[in-house]
C-alpha cells in the first residue's frame, strides 16, 4: 500500500522499519519539528526523522496541520491510508478524511481503558495485571476511534515503564503489519462506553516518593516511571532516582532504610534493585551501596 506514516519517538522507529520491510511505499514520513537537546541546546531531529532519513524516506515536520497549505499538501500524496504511532499533533478532520482507507492509529493500550498520553506509565502505575495494543480507525475524538484489532499481553510483576515499552513498540509493529495484510477482512468494533479512563501526561510532580504510601503503590510508582522520569528521594543530601524495585517484608518508620536498600514504607516494604545517583549513570544498587555506604536507620526523603 501507498502510505503516510506519523509518528516521534522511539516508540514509533520500530513501526516505520516493519512496515518498510513489508514492501510498503512510503510516501512521506511526518514527525515533530526537531527540538533543542543535550547540554548545547542543538536542534535534534526526533528518532524518527533520524530513522526515516537513513532510509532515504522524505520527511516533512509541520508545526501543525490546521494550515490551508499543510493540509494540501498531505492530501496530494494520495495515500491509500496513514499509519499515526506517537505522533504528537491533533490531526484535523480534512487529514483524518484524505487517505483512501484513512488513519490507523497503533496505540498501547486495551482501548477504552487508558486514552490519552501515557498509558503504558499509567497501566503500571495503577496495578493492572494487562495491557496490550489496539490498531484504531482514527477519528476526531481522543483515541475514541473504532478497534479493528486488539492483542493482550501480561504484565510482569517487576516490568518496568521502559521494559513495557519496548515490548508494545515490537507488538505495534506486527501488529498494524498483519492489520494492512488484512485490512478488508477487518471489523472495526465500537469502543464500549463502559471502562473508559484517561492516561493523563506524567508530571515531574508525581516522581518524589511519599514514604507513608504503602509499598504496593511505591513499588508501582517506581516502575510506572523507569527509566523517565525517574521516582526519586533524597539520599545524603542529593537526589537518588529509584528505577526498579519489588515488594518484600520489613518494617519501620516510612522511609527508613532497613537493610542494604531495603525501604520501609507506610505499609510494608520495597527493596530497590536499580538506582541513578544524581550526575551518574544508572547502576545496580549493589555497586551504588559499596560507595554510598547507606546504613540501617538511614531516613530518606
Amino acid at each position: 500500500m501507498r502510505l503516510i506514516f506519523m509518528g516521534t519517538p522511539d516508540f514509533s522507529v520500530p513501526v516505520l522499519d516493519a512496515l518498510v520491510e513489508a514492501g510498503h511505499d512510503i510516501a512521506a514520513v511526518y514527525s515533530q519539528p526537531p527540538r533543542p537537546a543535550g547540554r548545547g541546546k542543538k536542534d535534534r531531529p526526533s528518532p524518527v526523522q533520524a530513522r526515516a532519513e537513513a532510509l532515504g524516506l522524505p520527511v516533512r515536520h509541520p508545526v501543525s496541520l490546521k494550515d490551508a497549505g499543510a493540509q494540501t499538501d498531505f492530501a496530494a500524496l494520495n495515500a491509500d491510508a496513514a499509519v499515526v504511532v506517537a505522533y504528537g499533533l491533533i490531526l484535523p478532520q480534512v487529514i483524518l478524511d484524505a487517505p483512501t482507507r484513512g488513519c490507523l492509529n497503533i496505540h498501547a493500550s486495551l482501548l477504552p481503558r487508558w486514552r490519552g498520553a501515557a498509558p503504558i506509565q499509567r497501566a503500571i502505575m495503577a496495578g493492572d495485571a494487562n495491557t496490550g495494543v489496539c490498531i484504531m480507525q482514527m477519528e476526531a475524538g481522543l483515541d475514541t476511534g473504532p478497534v479493528l484489532s486488539r492483542h493482550e499481553v501480561q504484565i510482569g510483576p517487576e516490568e518496568t515503564a521502559g521494559a513495557l515499552h519496548d515490548r508494545l513498540s515490537a507488538l505495534g509493529a506486527t501488529a498494524i503489519v498483519e492489520a494492512l495484510a488484512q485490512l478488508d477482512q477487518l471489523t472495526p468494533v465500537p469502543q464500549p462506553v463502559e471502562g473508559v479512563t484517561y492516561a493523563a501526561k506524567i508530571e515531574k510532580s508525581e516522581a518524589k516518593l511519599d514514604w507513608g504510601a504503602s509499598a504496593s503503590h511505591i513499588n508501582r510508582q517506581i516502575l510506572g516511571l523507569s527509566p523517565f522520569p525517574g521516582a526519586w528521594t533524597m539520599a545524603g543530601g542529593k537526589r537518588l532516582k529509584l528505577l526498579s524495585s519489588r515488594v518484600t517484608s520489613g518494617s519501620g518508620e516510612p522511609g527508613t532504610v532497613v537493610l542494604g536498600l531495603t525501604i520501609a514504607c507506610g505499609e510494608g516494604a520495597v527493596e530497590v534493585t536499580r538506582v541513578q545517583p544524581e550526575g551518574k549513570g544508572a547502576m545496580d544498587t549493589k555497586d551504588y551501596l559499596l560507595g554510598a555506604r547507606i546504613a540501617p536507620g538511614t531516613v530518606l526523603g
